[in-house]
């Protein structure tokens, strides 16, 4: 006969865990505050020189110590808004037939394997990829058209970005999907509906906040994303005429010239690039969290 642990003991484990459970917690949130303040502290130099012109002052001269980081805010808004543009009808055809169509068998194993696996490979592996198979079919491309024949810029890293992103849309899209309620679906069908009307009127009604909410965090992935973006967009200082441009992002120019910086305001100056990063980054991820909390009480 198996004897019962004493209850105070099973109290007091009970009790560690929760304690484990909260001091886990605590240090999350705790670091999230260190490296804002660090952040903070570490661009306050800049802060105070420049103010407010620092987000539309459009020159980056550490020469002169004159930093305005407008081009890089354009660079990065143009790069992640395009790579969301060209992700999205393939991500939401992904989410759609594997939430709807393909919901058993090996083929949907080795799709879903293969989509954790695109979100899994290191940026800069996208970004070989991209310098020696895409850019080289951008430039031709370019030269076609009779424009400047750049190969590297916003629509090669737009491009190079949309595939790296895609995974995440559609894994969120796919599972919101998956929730939809049979019987709303049976119902709709019993009434003559086809199967591309239960997918417009009653799926995706449906699934449209938590589907927005993928769309937010992968473009906040987007912004977010270094490697490829600079091994890729051209990495110019100069506002963007066109999505054939050579540009840069927040990420790009801390990639680039963190290692260079000497002088205090330099330094402080990129530091700030990176607060506003932050900032961007950690806004759309709260947005598309709450969307889909409250997307799932909803339901």
């Amino acid at each position: 006969m198996k004897t019962r642990k004493p209850i105070a003991l099973v109290e007091v484990k009970e009790f560690l865990f929760k304690k484990l459970l909260l001091l886990s917690g605590l240090t999350a949130i705790a670091l999230l505050v260190g490296l804002f303040f660090t952040l903070l502290f570490k661009s306050s130099l800049s802060i105070h020189k420049t103010g407010f012109s620092f987000l539309y002052q459009s020159t980056w001269d550490p020469v002169k110590e004159v930093f305005g980081a407008f081009p890089f805010l354009l660079g990065t808004m143009i790069t992640s808004l395009l790579a969301l543009i060209i992700s999205i009808p393939f991500s939401f055809g992904l989410s759609i037939f594997l939430g709807e169509y393909l919901k058993e068998g090996i083929g949907r194993s080795i799709l879903n394997g293969t989509l954790d696996l695109l979100a899994g490979i290191p940026s800069i592996i996208y970004g070989f990829w991209g310098l020696f198979v895409l850019v080289p079919v951008i430039r031709n491309f370019e030269s076609s058209i009779g424009v400047t024949a750049h190969g590297v810029g916003i629509l090669s890293s737009s491009i190079v970005l949309a595939l790296m992103i895609i995974p995440y849309s559609a894994s969120i899209s796919r599972e919101v999907i998956s929730l939809v309620p049979s019987d709303l679906k049976e119902a709709a069908l019993s009434l003559g509906a086809t199967p591309f009307e239960v997918i417009i009127k009653v799926i995706l009604p449906y699934a449209k906040s938590g589907i927005f909410a993928g769309v937010l965090m992968s473009f906040g992935r987007a912004i977010s994303e270094t490697m490829a973006v600079t091994m890729l967009i051209g990495n110019s200082n100069k506002i963007p005429t066109s999505v054939f441009s050579p540009a840069n992002t927040l990420a790009s120019v801390l990639a680039n010239e963190f290692a260079e910086a000497s002088e205090a305001v330099y330094l402080s100056s990129l530091i700030e690039l990176a607060l506003i990063l932050f900032f961007v980054t950690a806004i759309f991820s709260f947005l598309g969290r709450l969307i889909i909390k409250k997307w799932m009480v909803a339901q």
